[in-house]
Protein backbone atom coordinates (compact mmCIF):
# COMPACT_ATOMS: atom_id res chain seq x y z
CA UNK A 1 0.00 0.00 0.00
CA UNK A 2 2.66 2.50 -1.04
CA UNK A 3 1.57 6.12 -1.10
CA UNK A 4 4.90 7.41 -2.38
CA UNK A 5 4.52 10.67 -4.26
CA UNK A 6 1.15 11.50 -2.72
CA UNK A 7 0.54 14.47 -0.44
CA UNK A 8 -1.91 14.14 2.44
CA UNK A 9 -3.50 17.04 4.32
CA UNK A 10 -4.87 16.05 7.73
CA UNK A 11 -6.88 18.60 9.70
CA UNK A 12 -6.60 18.69 13.48
CA UNK A 13 -3.48 16.56 13.42
CA UNK A 14 -1.02 17.74 16.05
CA UNK A 15 -2.41 15.19 18.55
CA UNK A 16 -4.79 12.27 18.99
CA UNK A 17 -6.49 10.58 16.04
CA UNK A 18 -5.26 13.11 13.50
CA UNK A 19 -1.64 12.62 14.50
CA UNK A 20 -2.05 8.84 14.43
CA UNK A 21 -3.49 9.03 10.92
CA UNK A 22 -0.73 11.36 9.76
CA UNK A 23 1.94 9.00 11.07
CA UNK A 24 0.46 5.97 9.31
CA UNK A 25 0.12 7.88 6.03
CA UNK A 26 3.75 8.95 6.35
CA UNK A 27 4.74 5.36 7.14
CA UNK A 28 3.09 4.39 3.84
CA UNK A 29 5.25 6.96 2.05
CA UNK A 30 2.95 9.97 1.73
CA UNK A 31 4.20 13.49 2.30
CA UNK A 32 2.03 14.99 5.04
CA UNK A 33 0.69 18.37 6.05
CA UNK A 34 -0.20 18.62 9.73
CA UNK A 35 -2.66 21.23 10.94
CA UNK A 36 -4.20 22.82 14.00
CA UNK A 37 -5.18 26.30 15.16
CA UNK A 38 -1.95 26.92 17.11
CA UNK A 39 1.38 28.00 15.68
CA UNK A 40 3.93 26.86 18.23
CA UNK A 41 7.53 25.77 17.79
CA UNK A 42 6.53 22.29 18.95
CA UNK A 43 3.93 22.04 16.16
CA UNK A 44 6.60 22.58 13.52
CA UNK A 45 9.02 20.34 15.41
CA UNK A 46 6.44 17.56 15.39
CA UNK A 47 6.19 17.74 11.61
CA UNK A 48 9.99 17.71 11.33
CA UNK A 49 10.17 14.60 13.54
CA UNK A 50 7.66 12.75 11.35
CA UNK A 51 9.53 13.73 8.21
CA UNK A 52 12.79 12.47 9.64
CA UNK A 53 11.33 9.24 11.03
CA UNK A 54 9.62 8.16 7.82
CA UNK A 55 11.77 9.86 5.19
CA UNK A 56 8.97 12.02 3.80
CA UNK A 57 8.29 15.73 3.52
CA UNK A 58 6.22 16.86 6.50
CA UNK A 59 4.99 20.37 7.17
CA UNK A 60 2.77 22.07 9.71
CA UNK A 61 0.32 24.75 8.57
CA UNK A 62 -1.75 26.77 11.04
CA UNK A 63 -5.41 27.20 10.13
CA UNK A 64 -8.50 27.68 12.30
CA UNK A 65 -11.07 25.10 11.19
CA UNK A 66 -13.90 27.23 12.58
CA UNK A 67 -13.27 29.75 9.79
CA UNK A 68 -14.17 28.82 6.25
CA UNK A 69 -11.61 31.07 4.60
CA UNK A 70 -8.80 29.55 6.66
CA UNK A 71 -9.97 26.02 5.79
CA UNK A 72 -9.70 26.86 2.11
CA UNK A 73 -6.40 28.67 2.58
CA UNK A 74 -4.96 25.54 4.23
CA UNK A 75 -5.45 23.64 0.98
CA UNK A 76 -4.06 26.53 -1.06
CA UNK A 77 -0.99 26.74 1.19
CA UNK A 78 -0.47 22.99 0.94
CA UNK A 79 -0.19 23.45 -2.82
CA UNK A 80 -0.98 19.79 -3.46
CA UNK A 81 -3.65 17.60 -1.91
CA UNK A 82 -3.98 14.05 -3.19
CA UNK A 83 -5.37 12.81 0.13
CA UNK A 84 -7.62 14.89 2.37
CA UNK A 85 -8.42 13.66 5.87
CA UNK A 86 -11.04 15.78 7.60
CA UNK A 87 -10.43 15.02 11.25
CA UNK A 88 -10.70 18.28 13.23
CA UNK A 89 -13.37 18.20 15.90
CA UNK A 90 -14.50 19.40 19.31
CA UNK A 91 -17.18 18.24 21.74
CA UNK A 92 -19.56 19.72 24.31
CA UNK A 93 -22.12 17.86 26.41
CA UNK A 94 -25.37 19.48 27.60
CA UNK A 95 -29.15 19.03 27.34
CA UNK A 96 -30.42 20.63 24.14
CA UNK A 97 -32.51 23.24 25.96
CA UNK A 98 -29.40 24.30 27.88
CA UNK A 99 -26.91 23.91 25.03
CA UNK A 100 -24.86 27.15 24.68
CA UNK A 101 -25.48 28.66 21.26
CA UNK A 102 -21.80 29.52 20.84
CA UNK A 103 -20.86 25.88 21.51
CA UNK A 104 -23.41 24.67 18.96
CA UNK A 105 -22.05 27.08 16.35
CA UNK A 106 -18.42 26.13 17.04
CA UNK A 107 -19.08 22.38 16.87
CA UNK A 108 -21.02 22.65 13.61
CA UNK A 109 -18.31 24.89 12.14
CA UNK A 110 -15.32 22.76 13.14
CA UNK A 111 -16.80 19.26 12.93
CA UNK A 112 -18.86 19.66 9.75
CA UNK A 113 -18.50 22.95 7.90
CA UNK A 114 -14.71 22.67 7.78
CA UNK A 115 -15.04 19.44 5.78
CA UNK A 116 -17.20 21.24 3.23
CA UNK A 117 -14.67 24.03 2.78
CA UNK A 118 -11.57 21.82 2.57
CA UNK A 119 -13.26 19.37 0.21
CA UNK A 120 -14.46 22.15 -2.08
CA UNK A 121 -10.92 23.53 -2.22
CA UNK A 122 -9.20 20.16 -2.63
CA UNK A 123 -11.31 18.63 -5.39
CA UNK A 124 -9.91 20.83 -8.19
CA UNK A 125 -6.38 19.81 -7.16
CA UNK A 126 -7.35 16.13 -7.14
CA UNK A 127 -8.98 16.43 -10.56
CA UNK A 128 -5.91 18.15 -11.96
CA UNK A 129 -3.74 15.35 -10.57
CA UNK A 130 -6.07 12.64 -11.88
CA UNK A 131 -6.42 10.92 -8.50
CA UNK A 132 -7.79 11.66 -5.06
CA UNK A 133 -8.92 10.25 -1.75
CA UNK A 134 -11.14 12.01 0.79
CA UNK A 135 -11.45 10.35 4.18
CA UNK A 136 -13.76 11.97 6.70
CA UNK A 137 -13.31 11.00 10.33
CA UNK A 138 -16.92 10.82 11.47
CA UNK A 139 -17.93 8.77 14.53
CA UNK A 140 -20.18 5.99 15.71
CA UNK A 141 -22.27 9.05 16.55
CA UNK A 142 -22.54 9.68 12.82
CA UNK A 143 -24.66 6.52 12.67
CA UNK A 144 -26.39 6.46 16.05
CA UNK A 145 -27.13 8.86 18.89
CA UNK A 146 -26.66 9.51 22.59
CA UNK A 147 -28.34 12.09 24.81
CA UNK A 148 -26.79 15.49 25.54
CA UNK A 149 -24.58 15.55 22.42
CA UNK A 150 -26.94 17.22 19.95
CA UNK A 151 -24.39 19.37 18.13
CA UNK A 152 -21.74 16.66 17.81
CA UNK A 153 -24.25 14.08 16.58
CA UNK A 154 -25.84 16.51 14.14
CA UNK A 155 -22.40 17.40 12.77
CA UNK A 156 -21.21 13.81 12.44
CA UNK A 157 -24.44 12.70 10.77
CA UNK A 158 -23.90 15.63 8.41
CA UNK A 159 -20.36 14.50 7.63
CA UNK A 160 -21.62 11.00 6.76
CA UNK A 161 -24.28 12.46 4.46
CA UNK A 162 -21.82 14.84 2.80
CA UNK A 163 -19.41 11.93 2.22
CA UNK A 164 -22.12 10.12 0.24
CA UNK A 165 -22.87 13.20 -1.84
CA UNK A 166 -19.22 13.85 -2.69
CA UNK A 167 -18.83 10.18 -3.62
CA UNK A 168 -21.74 10.42 -6.06
CA UNK A 169 -20.37 13.61 -7.58
CA UNK A 170 -16.97 11.96 -8.18
CA UNK A 171 -18.20 8.42 -8.93
CA UNK A 172 -16.90 8.38 -12.52
CA UNK A 173 -13.55 9.89 -11.58
CA UNK A 174 -10.51 8.28 -9.90
CA UNK A 175 -11.54 9.98 -6.65
CA UNK A 176 -13.25 8.37 -3.66
CA UNK A 177 -14.86 9.77 -0.54
CA UNK A 178 -15.64 7.72 2.55
CA UNK A 179 -16.23 8.19 6.26
CA UNK A 180 -14.57 6.28 9.08
CA UNK A 181 -16.78 5.96 12.14
CA UNK A 182 -14.71 5.26 15.27
CA UNK A 183 -16.11 4.27 18.61
CA UNK A 184 -14.11 5.18 21.68
CA UNK A 185 -10.45 5.65 20.82
CA UNK A 186 -7.55 5.61 23.25
CA UNK A 187 -6.03 9.04 22.76
CA UNK A 188 -3.90 11.00 25.23
CA UNK A 189 -7.01 13.03 26.11
CA UNK A 190 -8.99 9.90 26.96
CA UNK A 191 -6.05 8.35 28.79
CA UNK A 192 -5.82 11.43 31.00
CA UNK A 193 -9.48 11.03 32.04
CA UNK A 194 -9.04 7.50 33.36
CA UNK A 195 -7.38 8.28 36.75
CA UNK A 196 -10.07 10.81 37.72
CA UNK A 197 -12.81 8.39 36.70
CA UNK A 198 -11.17 5.66 38.79
CA UNK A 199 -11.34 7.95 41.83
CA UNK A 200 -14.90 9.05 41.08
CA UNK A 201 -16.24 5.49 40.92
CA UNK A 202 -13.70 3.88 43.25
CA UNK A 203 -12.89 1.34 40.58
CA UNK A 204 -9.80 -0.26 39.11
CA UNK A 205 -8.55 0.92 35.73
CA UNK A 206 -9.85 -2.27 34.11
CA UNK A 207 -13.34 -1.84 35.59
CA UNK A 208 -13.50 1.85 34.65
CA UNK A 209 -12.55 1.09 31.06
CA UNK A 210 -14.93 -1.85 30.64
CA UNK A 211 -17.89 -0.79 32.75
CA UNK A 212 -17.89 3.00 32.54
CA UNK A 213 -16.05 4.25 29.46
CA UNK A 214 -16.81 1.35 27.13
CA UNK A 215 -20.35 0.49 28.20
CA UNK A 216 -21.56 0.84 24.59
CA UNK A 217 -18.54 -0.81 22.95
CA UNK A 218 -19.15 -4.59 22.94
CA UNK A 219 -15.48 -5.50 22.45
CA UNK A 220 -14.68 -3.69 25.73
CA UNK A 221 -11.49 -2.49 24.07
CA UNK A 222 -10.57 0.95 22.79
CA UNK A 223 -9.79 1.43 19.14
CA UNK A 224 -6.29 2.82 18.65
CA UNK A 225 -5.07 5.74 16.58
CA UNK A 226 -2.84 3.30 14.71
CA UNK A 227 -5.87 1.24 13.70
CA UNK A 228 -7.64 4.33 12.42
CA UNK A 229 -4.49 5.31 10.55
CA UNK A 230 -4.30 1.84 9.02
CA UNK A 231 -7.94 2.04 7.94
CA UNK A 232 -7.20 5.39 6.31
CA UNK A 233 -4.20 3.97 4.46
CA UNK A 234 -6.37 1.11 3.19
CA UNK A 235 -9.00 3.55 1.88
CA UNK A 236 -6.23 5.36 0.02
CA UNK A 237 -4.93 2.16 -1.59
CA UNK A 238 -5.75 0.66 -4.98
CA UNK A 239 -7.56 -2.15 -3.14
CA UNK A 240 -10.19 0.40 -2.09
CA UNK A 241 -10.62 2.09 -5.47
CA UNK A 242 -14.25 0.91 -5.69
CA UNK A 243 -15.07 1.72 -2.08
CA UNK A 244 -16.77 5.11 -2.09
CA UNK A 245 -19.73 6.76 -0.44
CA UNK A 246 -19.77 4.42 2.52
CA UNK A 247 -18.88 4.25 6.18
CA UNK A 248 -16.38 1.95 7.87
CA UNK A 249 -17.06 1.43 11.55
CA UNK A 250 -14.06 0.96 13.82
CA UNK A 251 -16.13 0.70 16.98
CA UNK A 252 -15.73 -2.76 18.53
CA UNK A 253 -19.28 -3.69 17.50
CA UNK A 254 -21.03 -0.59 18.90
CA UNK A 255 -23.22 0.02 15.83
CA UNK A 256 -24.01 -3.69 15.48
CA UNK A 257 -26.26 -3.48 18.54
Amino acid sequence: MSLNGKTAVITGSNSGIGLGVARELARAGADVVLNSFTDRDEDHALAAEIGKEFGVTARYIKADMSKGDECRQLIADAGKCDILVNNAGIQHVAPIDQFPVEKWDAIIAINMNSAFHTTAAALPLMRAAGWGRIVNIASAHGLTASPFKAAYIAAKHGVVGMSKTVALETAQEPITCNAICPGYVLTPLVEAQIPDTMKEYNMSREDVVKNVMLTRQPSKEFATVEQLGGTTVFLCSDAAAQITGTTISVDGGWTAL
